[in-house]
Order: C-alpha cells, then sequence, then structure tokens
C-alpha cells in the first residue's frame, strides 16, 4: 500500500501496510493526529473527511499544489504576501466578496458543495480545507487570480474581476476560517 502526505514542503511517500505504519507513528507521531495519516484515512488529507481532497476528482487541487511546491507559481506571484490583517471590515469586506463570487460554487461553508459546483467536474475545490494546508497565501491568491483553467477546472480568473485588495480579503476571510456568523 503506497499513501503520500503533504507536510509542510516536503511530500513524503509510505509504503507498506499497518506494520510500517505502526513503524511511522512511533518514529514520527506529529504525522499521526488528526489532518495527517493513520491506518483508516478516514479523516486525514487523503481520507473522505473535511480534509479528504487528494481522492478522485480533487486530484486538481494536488495538481496545483504540486506545481507550487516544485516551484513552479509564475513570478508574478512568487513575492506575494497578504498585506491585510483580519480586522472587523476586511472580514467583513471578505465574507461579502466570498459570497457573491465563490458560495454558489464552494458553497457558504468552503467545501466545495454550492448548487452551482454540483454539476462541474472536477468538482469545485473544499477551499475551507485548502485554506489551513500550510501554504504561503500567494498560493490561494495565483489560484483565485488565475482560476482552473492550467488545471482543467471550471474555476474562473478573478484577477480582472477583483482589485488586489479585494482577492486579499477573500484570502484573509478563508485564512479566519470561514467564520460561521459571517456579516450580512
Amino acid at each position: 500500500m503506497i499513501r503520500a502526505l503533504v507536510v509542510g514542503s516536503v511530500l513524503v511517500i509510505a509504503n507498506g501496510g499497518p506494520a510500517q505504519a505502526q513503524a511511522a507513528r512511533s518514529e514520527m507521531p506529529w504525522m499521526m493526529g488528526p489532518g495527517m495519516m493513520d491506518e483508516r484515512m478516514g479523516s486525514g488529507m487523503m481520507g473522505d473527511g473535511e480534509m479528504g481532497m487528494m481522492r478522485g476528482d480533487r486530484g486538481h487541487l494536488m495538481q496545483r499544489h504540486m506545481a507550487y511546491m516544485r516551484g513552479a507559481l509564475p513570478n508574478t506571484y512568487a513575492g506575494l504576501a497578504n498585506p491585510l490583517r483580519p480586522t472587523e471590515e476586511v472580514l467583513s469586506r471578505g465574507a461579502e466578496l466570498y459570497r457573491s463570487n465563490c458560495a454558489s460554487c464552494h458553497g457558504l461553508d468552503g467545501r466545495g458543495t454550492g448548487e452551482a459546483g454540483k454539476a462541474l467536474m472536477p468538482p469545485p475545490a473544499n477551499i475551507a480545507a485548502t485554506a489551513r494546508m500550510p501554504m504561503g497565501d500567494n498560493f490561494l491568491y495565483w489560484s483565485i487570480a488565475e482560476g482552473g483553467v492550467a488545471f482543467d477546472t471550471a474555476m474562473p480568473a478573478f484577477r480582472d474581476a477583483l482589485q488586489p485588495e479585494e482577492i486579499w480579503s477573500v484570502i484573509t476571510w478563508l485564512r479566519a476560517g470561514l467564520p460561521s456568523s459571517p456579516p450580512h
């Protein structure tokens, strides 16, 4: 059995069964918590749980992630850092922009379950989970600005539809965990 996991900027590939998994648990206990690996793969990054985004039709997210990890981020985005802080004003604006531009496909909770996204193949990414992954904000900016054309998804590019500060507001909202009580 082969298992793969991205931890920080390292792709970990494990080959083996339960005995090897037990050995990995004792040698690398940091890899065995929620969102990581275990023999059930139920709630880890490769499982069916909330973070389960590396399997099946969501492989497009891994294509983008692997491109990012290999340093294929376009120079336009490589040095970007979020200039915004999660103030009430920024979060309110990010929530409104998310609702009006993203929620129809990604869902209000960011799990890729929006009504418009149900007909898409591959389905929309679980950005609630993506926003918690250890990647720079430049990854999220690139994803939003360029959309999914390069990865054969229906995600539209927002670089011409949203101002940079608006994209950063959405990213700040995502990084805040898509607060469950968005301002109305």
